[in-house]
């Protein structure tokens, strides 16, 4: 059950079209954003102004501190920026200090006072939208004045035991109306889709009038293909290599029941349960299968020898004017055991003639 002061907070919103805390807030925003460009432009100003004009002149004076000078002979204040950055701040928490203290006695003050109604009249206020098109719910049933009832006016009883509505039961309500309408809205979108794709459809399998129109009418040499999703069954190369064609209006009138489309989409129907029964028996031998694409994998004292090997070798073949192209790691055909003895003993023998020349 709702208490008198929800009651009182959803006539103000029910006659104001707003909250009364909405206004009160968007009062309290635009004083916070006002104080906001207020501080900015002080910081701004005493930023570009001169140090020397703000008091810092004096007070390196009294202090007996010489200020470093510019390339212009102008003085250098250092403390000047640091100073001013922590008074605007200074001035920015006691301004904030200042309005959340003041406008939490105008939250207060509005609210106790103008948007304030009294308790006792609360089912007493009738707004103006209850003349006409008033919904008569069950707490409205009971009408205890016959001169305001042939006024049309119906008024709750303050003493009545039947339940009213609460704010919480009409938000809920019209939640559950606007899922109603986007569900309805998706449903009437997949409704025109699923039709579109039906005429796209029939359209392969019996030509429309106005196609044939169309088709009369212009000459045989100008065919396009159709437009929409599901041309590529008819138009496509795999379609001309299992001799489906487009249908055309008189292989339509001869024989509209049956056609190239259907005979191989009938076949292709009564295969899939031998297809289906043939993949579930290959299915467990797959599993016992090796991967083909790996084979025997070499040992990491192999692997280390055979980069020794082949750096060894692009060196050996740089030194004497070879262009090498490409990585020397990239993997190529597998090497045999002789053709590995040979490239070492290769790869000796020019070591040993190197150190020979040097």
């Amino acid at each position: 059950m709702a208490t008198s002061k929800q009651v009182e907070m959803s006539l103000l919103t029910e006659h104001l079209r707003y909250t009364p805390l909405t206004l009160l807030d968007d009062i309290i925003n635009s004083m916070n954003e006002i104080s906001f460009r207020l501080v900015n432009a002080a910081e701004q100003g005493l930023l570009s102004a001169d140090p020397g004009n703000l008091g810092f002149a004096q007070k390196a004076e009294s202090e007996n501190i010489i200020p470093d000078a510019d390339g212009e002979g102008q003085p250098i204040y250092t403390d000047a920026k640091p100073e001013i950055e922590e008074g605007v701040h200074k001035l920015e928490t006691l301004l904030e200090s200042n309005v959340d203290k003041n406008f939490d006695k105008l939250e207060l003050y509005v609210l106790r006072g103008p948007l304030h109604v009294p308790e006792e009249l609360v089912p007493w206020v009738r707004l103006g939208h209850y003349e006409v098109g008033w919904v008569q719910s069950k707490w409205t049933e009971s009408i205890y004045c016959d001169a305001k009832q042939q006024q049309n006016l119906s008024l709750p009883d303050p003493n009545s035991t039947i339940a009213r509505p609460t704010p919480e039961t009409i938000q809920q309500l019209r939640r559950q109306l606007q899922e109603t309408r986007k569900l309805n809205s998706a449903l009437r979108a997949s409704a025109k889709r699923n039709t579109a794709d039906l005429e796209q459809l029939r359209s392969l399998l019996i030509p429309s009038t106005s196609s044939i129109k169309n088709e009369s009418s212009s000459s045989p040499s100008r065919q396009s293909n159709p437009p929409g999703a599901f041309s590529f069954l008819t138009h496509s190369n795999g379609a001309k290599s299992l001799g489906i064609t487009p249908v055309s209006t008189d292989s339509a009138s001869k024989n509209p029941t049956t056609g190239p489309l259907e005979t191989n989409t009938s076949f292709t129907l009564s295969q899939l349960p031998a297809l289906r029964a043939l993949l579930d028996a290959l299915r467990p031998k797959l599993a016992g299968l090796g991967d083909a694409s790996t084979g025997p994998r070499e040992d990491e004292a192999a692997r280390e020898r055979r980069i020794y090997i082949e750096n060894q070798t692009r060196k050996a073949l740089e030194r004497r004017g070879v262009e090498i192209q490409g990585d020397a790691d990239a993997t190529g055909r597998r090497i045999g055991p002789d053709e590995l003895a040979a490239l070492e003993s290769i790869s000796e023998s020019l070591g040993a003639n190197d150190r020979m020349e040097e």
